[in-house]
């Protein structure tokens, strides 16, 4: 029995993704929710034939599937094929995405002076992530030049668009440092508590920091306690060393109880 042809897998194909098209069209919102949110190799099918039919939200899903490895092995060259695809079609979160790979080389070398021009674009359509990205670009002078006045500005510019929290964070900094804006710390103070209330943790951190400062203790531990649930592990640990540097025995408390669950969750 003869392999199957080229011609014969991609009719085969065609007709998998009709029929799934169609189980798409005829589901309710819950259901569609229930299905993009679930288990990414559930969903990935159905996603690759809504992408392959040139729909730019689901070519920048599955971009974000192959990325994360859901459905298999991360591929970050295919990746960036289906992020480029959905740019063409003028999806400014894909105009972001295609300026994050190429500023940290996925599927090729690092491009950041390009990857500034794409998060320019993306910001310019309305996406915050591009302007944060660009903003962050500016502060570390990768690809542009070193400017914390226009970095400032970019944070400003994803602040306006969303309430991101990242950039909260940031323009905090700024303002707490005077960096590329007048020293500022009632407006620094403002911020941090924006950036936590929207979920950021490192934000939490900072606003907690500030908030034990003032002698607001019972605050800053609520914060200081999200903010380590919420970390990664490497930051935990550097956030855990910071709070036993504090001399504070309700901190201390707090430092090594995270440090144990932390430890029994591993074991």
């Amino acid at each position: 029995m003869s392999a199957p042809t080229a011609a014969v897998i991609a009719m085969d194909q065609a007709h998998a993704d009709l029929a799934r098209l169609k189980a798409l069209r005829g589901m309710s919102r819950a259901a569609l929710t229930a299905l993009f949110s679930g288990d990414a190799r559930i969903a990935a099918p159905f996603v690759e034939a809504a992408a392959r039919a040139g729909y730019p939200a689901a070519q920048l899903r599955l971009g974000q599937i192959r990325l994360d490895g859901a459905d298999g092995a991360r591929d970050e060259t295919n990746a960036m094929g289906w992020f480029r695809r959905a740019a063409r079609a003028g999806e400014p979160l894909a105009f972001n995405m295609v300026g994050r790979g190429l500023e940290l080389g996925w599927g090729g070398a690092p491009e950041p002076a390009e990857a500034a021009r794409w998060y320019e674009r993306a910001a310019e359509r309305g996406c915050a992530w591009g302007a944060y990205n660009l903003a962050n670009l500016h502060f570390d002078g990768r690809g542009v030049a070193h400017d914390l006045s226009a970095c400032v500005a970019w944070l400003r510019r994803a602040i306006a668009l969303e309430e991101h929290g990242r950039a909260l964070n940031l323009l905090a900094r700024c303002c707490e440092e005077g960096w590329g804006a007048p020293r500022d710390l009632h407006a620094a103070f403002d911020l941090y508590r924006r950036a936590a209330a929207a979920g950021y943790f490192r934000a939490r951190f900072n606003y907690a920091t500030l908030l034990h400062a003032l002698g607001r203790r019972e605050e800053a531990l609520a914060q200081f306690e999200a903010a380590l649930e919420a970390a990664s592990p490497p930051t935990r640990d550097d956030m855990i060393a910071r709070l036993r540097a504090q001399n504070d025995p309700a901190l201390s408390h707090l430092a090594d109880r995270v440090r144990g669950e932390a430890r029994e969750a591993r074991a």
